[in-house]
Formats: structure tokens, C-alpha cells, sequence
């Protein structure tokens, strides 16, 4: 039964929870199995609750039936988007690519083939009442709609949410040169923006920050979140510190009191954001 139902969205009785993995029942008492890895890191179940997840692996060894399912998959967002747009179910807009990091955020690429229909805006809904149940079933993942092109320069810029860049389409690489106020904009919170378009478009993207010949160029906390841990920077930011000129000029012992962090890691952080203005 299960093997006819690869990619289907099925629903089942949490019925156990283990470390690894939860045990599903379906309305005939088959065996569902979610793995701890195929769960959303902020699905919160208790026993008797309903899950919908998308089958992805159907095993049969030794006549020992195991199915696996899933809500990481970006076949199960596709699959809750052909659910709630019934123009995405009729074929009239097509789901061209999705990139998720689930439980945090996503972007899907869809394309019309009516010219009346604005896919965007027909995947959203009215004040969003489409894409909301979505959200919700997803733990409040945050979800971009973009409209799909063909012209990847286009693409990136609409994946990316940025206006121009430098693309090398051998390498498959795009380079974005921004002022430095648009640079933590453009990376998004984690990173998730940047990431995110990259993983859409198959393009790696880098955000540079266009430099002039100011002394005074100060950089934006949150373009250290490949060096420095988001909760760090977050824990200056909650002081009015956003950027590093302003934890610079901040005594150390200051900065240990008012952030209530570890001196070893207060030094850490002033080492990183000194090296950005050394010659």
C-alpha cells in the first residue's frame, strides 16, 4: 500500500516517542516511523496528536515492512503548497525549486502558465491566507515567493532580494558588492537569506561591502556570524552595540558587565572585529 504512496502526504496517531525516531499509527494501525532527523527541531508532539508528514522511503527487508516519513523534505512543503493553491494542484502555476532550513525559513520559485495568473501572488493569498496554514503547519517558517526566470541574473536578484551583482556563469558563482548598512539586510538573520538563494538558484553567493576611502567605515555586527555565534552578537546588540566600531570603543570590563558574557569570549570577539581594521 504504502509503496503506491512515495511523496503522498499521509496522517498519523503519534502513538511513542523515542531519541531517535516517533512511532505513527495510521487509521489502519500501520507502522509510521518519523525519524528524529525528518523532524522539524521545533515539532512538539504529545501521544494522540495527529502528524502530517510526506512518505520518503518505503522498506520491505527480510518481509519486515518499514516507512519513513518526513517534514523536512521540501517535497512535503511542495506537497502542503499543491494542498492550499488549488492552481499549483491544476497545473496552472508550477513549483520550479525549493530551499528550506526547516523551522526557520524558505523560498520557493514558482512560474504561471496563464498569463492572468500572477503566481506570487495566488500562492500567498488574500492577506496571506494561503500561504498561512502553510506557515503554520511548519512551525512559523518564514516563506519567499518569488517568481521563477529563466535569466539567472534576474533569478539571483529576486532570490537574493539585492539589485546588482557580479555573476561568472562557468563557476557558477555571483559576487554582490553592497553599501554597508544593506550587507546585514542582504545576509539575513543566521545567514538564512544568502544561504537560502544560493541553495535555490545553484549559484554560490558572496556579499561583499563596497568600501571608499572613508576612515570612518564601521561594519554591522551581524556580517561576523561566520566567525563570531549569533547569540554572542546578539547579546551586544541587546546593549545598543550593532556595530563593531561601537563595541570598540566600549571598555572590556564594560562590555563583560553589560553583557554578562565570559571575559575569554569578550576577547575573542575584540580580536575578530579589531583584525577587520588593521592595515
Amino acid at each position: 500500500k504504502y509503496s503506491q504512496m512515495l511523496g503522498q502526504v499521509v496522517s498519523g496517531e503519534l502513538y511513542q516517542v523515542w531519541k531517535k525516531e516517533m512511532l505513527l499509527l495510521d487509521e489502519d494501525g500501520n507502522e509510521l516511523y518519523l525519524p528524529k532527523q525528518n523532524q522539524i527541531p521545533t515539532d512538539f508532539y504529545r501521544k494522540g496528536d495527529v502528524v502530517r508528514a510526506v512518505v520518503v522511503q518505503v522498506d520491505n527487508k527480510n518481509q519486515n515492512p518499514k516507512i519513513i516519513l518526513s517534514r523536512t523534505s521540501p517535497l512535503f512543503l511542495q506537497r502542503l503548497f499543491e494542498q492550499e493553491v488549488h492552481e499549483v494542484h491544476d497545473g496552472l502555476i508550477a513549483i520550479k525549486n525549493i530551499a528550506r532550513i526547516p523551522g526557520e525559513r524558505a523560498k520557493v520559485a514558482v512560474e504561471s502558465f496563464d498569463d492572468r495568473i500572477d503566481p506570487v501572488g495566488a500562492c500567498v493569498g488574500i492577506k496571506g491566507a494561503r500561504i498561512h496554514g502553510i506557515v503554520r503547519e511548519l512551525r512559523n517558517e518564514n516563506i519567499d515567493v518569488i517568481n521563477y526566470t529563466s535569466n539567472i541574473n534576474l533569478y539571483i536578484q529576486r532570490a537574493a532580494k539585492i539589485s546588482s551583482m557580479e555573476i561568472n556563469e562557468e563557476e557558477k558563482q555571483a559576487n554582490v558588492y553592497l553599501k554597508p548598512d544593506e550587507v546585514s539586510l542582504a545576509i539575513g538573520k543566521g545567514g538564512f537569506n544568502i544561504k537560502l538563494a544560493s541553495m535555490l538558484t545553484g549559484y554560490q553567493i558572496d556579499v561583499f561591502r563596497e568600501m571608499d576611502d572613508e576612515d570612518n567605515e564601521d561594519i554591522y555586527l551581524d556580517e561576523f556570524n561566520d566567525e563570531i555565534e549569533q547569540w554572542v552578537l546578539d547579546a551586544f546588540k541587546a546593549i545598543g552595540l550593532d556595530t563593531a566600531k561601537a563595541v570598540l570603543a566600549e571598555p572590556k570590563e564594560e562590555l563583560i558587565r553589560r553583557t554578562d558574557l565570559e571575559e575569554e569570549t569578550v576577547d575573542d570577539v575584540l580580536r575578530i572585529l579589531s583584525a577587520e581594521f588593521e592595515d
